[in-house]
């Protein structure tokens, strides 16, 4: 999810950004470079009967107002339900964070603590967050402006008390100092699936970690931009390196919509 050949759309542009991007091409550059604006329309992005689209979290705790709110975490929602309806993807899946109450993330488990704060947690770093996505509440369901009849499954995650679980793919670490598997992965393989689009909330976390995991388990992976927002837009630019860092594509959906 590695080796295709690129080409891009010819386009009238000044002499040298032209040269630019097809050198970077050339170099088959996985990373999505702001000096090259034409790289996402390439064929690579263009979906398959083999590519997956993976739906995160999607809730109305994650929106505006929610308890906790992802930076303009409503804007995505339209353009959610156009993509699903579009029937683009022949597989289709969302993950639903689904809390039980006193999780091990909640800040309101931790006396003394406040949301946002970090302490460790099996040994590695834990953000505290505000109580969230408590399973049966309306805050954890699927939005409801979104016609999810696209879907053919649907994962929950987080739902052992003791751990987070950020990744569709992998829970964060337990206490036993292992990422236990969501069994996504495997749903993935037996239907053939080698790449995935990932979009939804938030893009800095849950987003982040999934098509990260996605690429550590052998799939090519990119982001939907323009379907994800960030808790806050102050982490877009560490975002965009750590996922160049793991060669994961940066695309907008409106562009594999077209191709």
């Amino acid at each position: 999810m590695f080796d295709q050949a690129v080409g891009v759309e010819q386009k009238q542009v000044a002499g040298e950004e032209v040269e630019a991007c097809l050198q970077r091409l050339g170099q088959r550059s996985r990373a999505l470079d702001s000096a090259c604006p034409f790289a996402e329309t390439s064929m690579r992005n263009t979906p398959s009967s083999r590519s997956a689209l993976i739906v995160v979290d999607v809730q109305p705790d994650f929106m505006p107002g929610g308890a906790l709110a992802c930076h303009e975490g409503d804007a995505i929602v339209p353009g959610i339900d156009r993509l699903l309806r579009s029937r683009l993807f022949s597989h289709v899946v969302a993950t639903q964070d689904w809390h039980p109450r006193g999780h091990a993330s909640f800040a309101s488990s931790h006396p003394g603590r406040a949301a946002f704060e970090q302490i460790a947690l099996h040994g590695h770093p834990q953000t505290l967050w505000p109580d969230h996505c408590v399973q049966g509440t309306p805050g954890a369901a699927l939005h409801p402006a979104v016609d999810w009849s696209a879907l053919d499954a649907v994962i929950r995650k987080g739902s052992d008390a003791a751990v987070d679980s950020y990744s569709g793919f992998r829970e964060n670490h337990g206490p036993a100092g292992t990422r236990p598997s969501t069994g996504l992965a495997g749903w993935l393989r037996e239907r053939g699936v080698d790449e995935v689009f990932v979009c939804g909330l938030a893009r800095d976390v849950c987003v982040l970690w999934t098509a990260q995991d996605a690429v550590a388990l052998g799939f090519r992976a990119s982001v939907l931009w323009d379907l994800s927002r960030p808790v806050t837009p102050d982490s877009d630019e560490a975002t965009r390196a750590a996922l160049q860092a793991d060669g994961i594509d940066v695309v907008d959906a409106a562009s594999i919509m077209a191709a």
